[in-house]
């Protein structure tokens, strides 16, 4: 539980500064575009160290890796929490980000080395709610904290939390053993390469949709050094003995349809997050309070589904609850699509629950089955590289979100504004009201100019509200397109994954 809750603070951190930017910016005084960077750095970050979890867990052994790692996130936490300039913020912030990142994939190996098979039903049921639950709520907790007392807070919050995990795992933890000898044929190389690698395509990820992908110079040489670094990573992975990432993994069917559904789960899970607060703001003018208020119905259903999905797991091949998890999945993302610019909690509160029932759903026998099948000397380096490709999944869904509602959004607006002209009725009919409205205030004139100002925010907010919902259903038929994989799936013997014997 201690490394669960480390796991579930290292994910929440990911999310808990988006919903508070505006206060970090003006706390830092640092521009829109600088700011960015807070959250930024933090996932370039964490994103390298995932995979490198492997290695270093059978280095050092898991307990001294996640009790370094819970010390660490800690104690930058705190630096974060001092930081009086962006560019000290930046920087604690990506060490809190790649110390904390061993934190994530190291309990899903423990988990598989800790219980039985018989267990590990439930074991996986809570980290697929811890997993899924912490972005869910990261931008609520982040907004009501920042609200209730400042931004400082998002990272002391984790201090007296993060020094108890890394007390009760220094104390409790002993499942392996260290090996020093893998000092010696540690690739720096290979670890030089996957840096650059996953770091530049994070960035490339997230900064192409804001600064229209190649068009931007960073955006262009760091696109070209991801493809030049990923080429020789993948190099130095697959010739040496002893790889910093051993990608032997993907030659287990499992692992690597698992791995395909952890990426289309990270486009659900981190895109659904993003994009529902982003209207609730946008469109329906909310705060952070408001948007959490909506949002909350989803880690209740989560919460409620929890128990029952153990149980489920534990009595039927996974691959049944898998199936129904992504139709559900499906259809939650394919309801929300619904949006008008009045669509609340009545409306949003069905779908919201329902897609918390599918990510439990989803989450746990994925979990079982990508790891359940895979040798106990290999757990920690697949569960590495399981963890990184929901992340991936997550970034690419974001970059491929930002863009499709953008140009969806021109799109839809292009075609609103050629209906709304002077040759129908209903429009002059519109303007003529408003601008009754306003003369009174403003003058003849002006109301004049105010009332076509209106009409073209309303021509915009709905081309925003068709963008949103044409990228909600891109997003439903991803889950769907997954479906047939789970046809291939292999459901994992009783003493499959880590047990040892």
């Amino acid at each position: 539980m201690a490394m669960v809750f480390g796991m579930f603070m290292a994910i929440l951190d990911i999310q808990i500064v988006s919903a508070s930017i505006a206060e970090i910016q003006a706390g830092l005084a640092a521009s829109p575009d600088e700011a960015s960077w807070v959250q930024t750095s933090y996932l370039i970050a964490e994103i390298v160290m995932i995979p490198l979890s492997g290695f270093l867990s059978r280095l050092l052994s898991t307990r001294v890796l996640f009790t370094l790692s819970a010390g660490g996130f800690t104690l930058f936490s705190l630096a974060c929490a001092m930081a009086s300039n962006l560019g000290a913020m930046v920087a604690f912030r990506a060490m809190q980000g790649f110390i904390g990142g061993a934190m994530i994939p190291t309990v899903f190996a423990a988990s598989f080395l800790l219980f039985p098979g018989a267990k590990r039903a439930s074991a996986m049921v809570i980290i697929g709610l811890t997993a899924t639950l912490a972005p869910t709520i990261g931008p609520t907790l982040g907004g009501w904290l920042t609200q209730a007392f400042s931004w400082h807070w998002l990272f002391l919050i984790n201090v007296p939390i993060g020094a108890a995990i890394a007390l009760v795992v220094w104390n409790t933890v002993d499942i392996d053993r260290p090996d020093p000898s893998l000092l010696a044929r540690f690739d720096w190389w290979g670890l030089l390469f996957m840096a650059l690698f996953l770091g530049s395509l994070e960035y490339v990820m997230e900064e192409g949709p804001r600064w229209d992908w190649l068009a931007d110079e960073m955006v262009r040489n760091l696109a070209a050094v991801c493809a030049v670094s990923g080429v020789l990573f993948f190099w130095r992975a697959l010739s040496r003995e002893e790889p910093i990432v051993d990608l032997r993994a993907f030659t287990n069917r499992n692992f690597t349809l698992g791995c395909i559904l952890s990426f289309t789960m990270g486009i659900g899970l981190y895109g659904a997050v993003y994009l529902i607060p982003l209207f609730l703001g946008r469109v329906r003018g909310y705060n952070s309070m408001q948007i959490g208020e909506v949002m909350f119905i989803t880690g209740l259903c989560m919460f409620l589904a929890a128990p029952v999905v153990g149980r489920l797991l534990a009595r039927f091949d996974p691959r049944i609850p898998l199936a129904a998890g992504l139709v559900l999945f499906f259809w939650s993302l394919h309801q929300t699509a619904q949006l008008t610019a009045q669509s609340a909690f009545p409306e949003l509160a069905f779908p919201l629950g329902l897609r918390g029932v599918a990510m439990m759903l989803c989450m746990a026998p994925i979990n079982q089955m990508a790891l359940g099948t895979i040798p106990p000397a290999a757990l920690k380096g697949a569960s590495g590289l399981y963890n990184l490709m929901r992340n991936l999944g997550g970034a690419v869904g974001l970059a491929a979100i930002n863009t499709l509602a953008t140009d969806r959004s021109y799109l839809h607006r292009l075609h609103l504004s050629e209906q709304v002209n002077w040759a129908r009725e209903g429009v002059l009919a519109y303007q003529d009201t408003l601008a009754g409205a306003y003369a009174g205030r403003l003058g003849e004139a002006a109301a004049d100019v105010a009332a076509l100002a209106r009409i073209k925010a309303l021509v915009a907010q709905e081309a925003l509200v068709l963008a949103y919902n044409d990228t909600l259903l891109a997003m439903a038929f991803c889950f769907l397109a997954s479906l047939p994989l789970v046809l291939f799936l292999r459901r994992p013997g009783p003493g499959g994954g880590g047990d040892a014997h």
